[in-house]
């Protein structure tokens, strides 16, 4: 079992347009709508993958209950902390003519420290019976500002956010200018990718730095280190960061070493950058994705 906190959910809905003119009426060629949040992208794509996921979930109002059913029809077990407002929304919309993205980002529900003390302890004891728990995603206003830090776990952690976490987390994992932001070190090149990810990784985990479609880099707590490389651009990257994070957890949580974790979260994350709505990927395809990914020792 994997156990996925999520804080800060979000309806997640995207627009495709053949050119996004500001201050005009635009009908959209494609929409897509996802419970999302990086917590839920990182469910929605474990189970796609094949894992028994279990979310811990912050909801509120009308837009909660539609959460809550969306991660029940994806066949994910749902632990709801109920709070008063109105969950989140986040609006992308797509340019298809020159493939720029703009997005919009509602601030979460502001919840109180009673709230978030339920959700610790739901995700507390969810993790004594789990292989791996992942927290992702930023605070809801209200939460303590150390709200991570002392979320408890009695199974490896997985961590991808730029809050303050938990010191004993087993593998950190950020984007290469969220690493770049809270290590210091400029993460444009491959170079500094891997000393920001050996930094996150100070602690004694593992740390990973994903860099979009120049792949990702991967530092181990011995000292040993990885690049990965995938050739298959995309044109849809919201949620592959999720999706490369689920594929880390899935495998190793099944058994897998460090260097096909790799592989397979590389080739979740192409998936996902392939198909419209952040982890709405196949099984199949990340499967066959990760086959052509490129992983060599450092």
């Amino acid at each position: 079992m994997i156990v996925c906190a999520a804080a800060n959910p979000s309806v997640d809905r995207l627009f495709e347009v053949e050119r996004l003119h500001p201050g005009r009426v635009h009908r959209p060629e494609l929409f897509a709508q996802v419970a999302g949040g990086k917590g839920l992208n990182a469910a929605r794509a474990a189970a796609t993958l094949g894992a028994d996921v279990h979310v811990v979930v912050i909801l509120a109002g009308h837009a909660g209950r539609w959460l809550e059913g969306e991660l029940e029809r994806a066949g994910i077990a749902v632990h709801a902390v109920w709070v008063d407002g109105e969950s989140r929304s986040s609006l992308s919309v797509a340019d298809r003519s020159g493939g720029g993205l703009t997005e919009f980002y509602e601030q979460g529900v502001p919840i109180g420290t009673e709230a978030w003390h339920r959700f610790a302890g739901a995700a507390a004891a969810l993790s004594a019976s789990a292989e791996w728990m992942a927290i992702s995603g930023s605070l809801p206003p209200g939460a303590p500002a150390d709200g991570y830090v002392a979320l408890g776990s009695a199974c490896p952690l997985a961590a991808d956010t730029v809050e303050r976490r938990p010191a004993t987390a087993d593998l950190v994992k950020l984007n290469a200018g969220e690493a770049g932001q809270v290590t210091g070190v400029d993460t444009a090149t491959a170079e500094g990718a891997l000393a920001a990810a050996r930094r996150l990784g100070d602690d004694g985990g593992a740390g990973a730095v994903t860099r979009g479609a120049a792949g990702a880099v991967l530092a181990l707590a011995d000292g040993s280190a990885f690049t990965a490389t995938l050739d298959a651009p995309g044109a849809y990257p919201v949620g592959s960061g999720d999706s490369f994070l689920a594929g880390l957890v899935v495998a190793r949580a099944a058994g897998a070493g460090w260097d096909d974790a790799l592989a397979l979260a590389l080739g979740a994350g192409a998936a996902n950058a392939a198909a419209p709505g952040a982890a709405c990927f196949s099984r199949d395809h990340a499967e066959r994705l990760a086959a052509r990914a490129s992983v060599t020792p450092v």
